[in-house]
């Protein structure tokens, strides 16, 4: 292995690295605990920003105190659902984000078909495609069954 220093993408590098402030009134933490904690944060804020738009939670006014526990609290959950997301992952030996396994599985759809009949009932039937082998596999690592949306049928009648 060969290689040599780019000396004008390291300094540009150097002069864009920037500062943090932190500032608390725990007086009971050590600067590290400090860091870790911002970080753990950082993260928590991060899981909810990835699950709040599917889980149509925008927005969130915090002008009353319910709600702002209830942001808080869900995102403690998105937080720890996508631990848990990432350690079962991990535990199969993928090292890969949230991020990328939300976009493999965008491209597995569900459709909807709309079928009118005669007598004026409309049959709707729901079906998923069918699993690509990404999907397959980020659901057997993920232990949801890879027939994840089952058909439905449902008739209902025009008015």
């Amino acid at each position: 292995m060969s290689w040599t220093e780019q000396t004008e993408k390291k300094t540009a590098a150097i002069a864009l690295d920037g500062t943090y402030l932190l500032k608390t009134d725990r007086q009971d933490l050590a600067d590290d605990e400090i860091w870790h904690l911002y970080i753990l944060l950082t993260r928590v804020e991060a899981a909810f920003r990835a699950l709040k738009s599917p889980l149509m939670e925008r927005p969130i006014f915090h002008h009353l105190e319910p709600r702002v526990q209830t942001h808080i609290f869900l995102c403690v959950l998105a937080y720890h659902l996508l631990v848990a997301i990432e350690k079962r992952c991990l535990d199969h030996g993928w090292h890969t984000s949230w991020a990328t396994l939300r976009e493999h599985l965008s491209t597995h759809q569900v459709a909807t078909v709309v079928l009118p009949a005669i007598d004026g009932r409309i049959l709707k039937i729901r079906k998923a495609s069918t699993p690509d082998d990404v999907h397959r596999d980020i659901y057997r690592v993920l232990q949801i069954s890879p027939e994840i949306m089952k058909p439905v049928k449902t008739w209902t009648t025009s008015r």
